[in-house]
């Protein structure tokens, strides 16, 4: 497939060309939790057609957005995992999911739901609401899953499942988890008034 470019001397215009085509900024989103096989990300992203998928991963490695490793016996599978331009997608990804909760209104009937998919609107509120304190991390559990967060800048930011050793664990329930991806509730208002129910200690910041 040949590479697309807008041809533009702009910063914006880079970048898209890098990630802006369909399905790219999702498998970054996927990759945030840390390393994934094809069969993986092919399961978490509902929709993407397997060559869809294939192409995508090599556009995003040939832009050192991520690369690809064979894991050691007794796997000995691929899998996919970001780099450090990748990772620096980031506070891209934050932003676009604050602009982006408006129109999460409502779950339609077509819309799948993945727990992990509110880790990161969360991970900022919490973030907000905690501050960045080192090495504490917080399991998140939802109807749809768990998943765990982790509140510093030098680890990914979330992983599947619930983590080894947290230090809290957060319990939403559907219509909470609904707000919050919407940006109807906040993570402050909802620990404050016990939407959120908390196991074990999570560090509140200083206003």
């Amino acid at each position: 497939m040949p590479r697309r470019s807008y041809d533009q001397y702009c910063a914006i215009a880079r970048a898209l060309d890098a990630v802006g085509d369909r399905w790219a900024l999702l498998i970054v989103r996927e990759l945030l939790a840390g390393p994934r096989r094809y069969t993986d990300l092919h399961t978490e992203l509902p929709g993407v057609s397997t060559d869809m998928l294939a192409a995508r991963l090599k556009s995003l490695e040939r832009e050192a957005v991520l690369t690809r490793r064979r894991l050691p016996p007794p796997a000995s599978a691929a899998v996919y995992e970001l780099t450090d331009r990748g990772r620096a997608l980031l506070p891209v990804l934050t932003s676009l999911a604050a602009w982006g909760a408006p129109a999460l209104a409502e779950c339609r009937d077509t819309d799948a739901v993945r727990a992990h998919w509110l880790a990161l609107p969360l991970r900022e509120q919490l973030l907000e609401y905690a501050g960045a304190p080192a090495g504490v991390t917080v399991d998140v559990e939802l109807p749809e899953g768990t998943f765990h967060l982790h509140l510093d800048a030098d680890r990914l930011p979330y992983g599947d499942g619930p983590a080894a050793t947290a230090d809290a664990a957060l319990r939403i329930d559907a219509d909470t988890h609904a707000e919050l991806a919407a940006g109807a509730l906040t993570a402050r208002q909802a620990l404050t008034t016990g939407r959120i129910a908390v196991r074990g200690e999570l560090p509140v910041g200083v206003d």
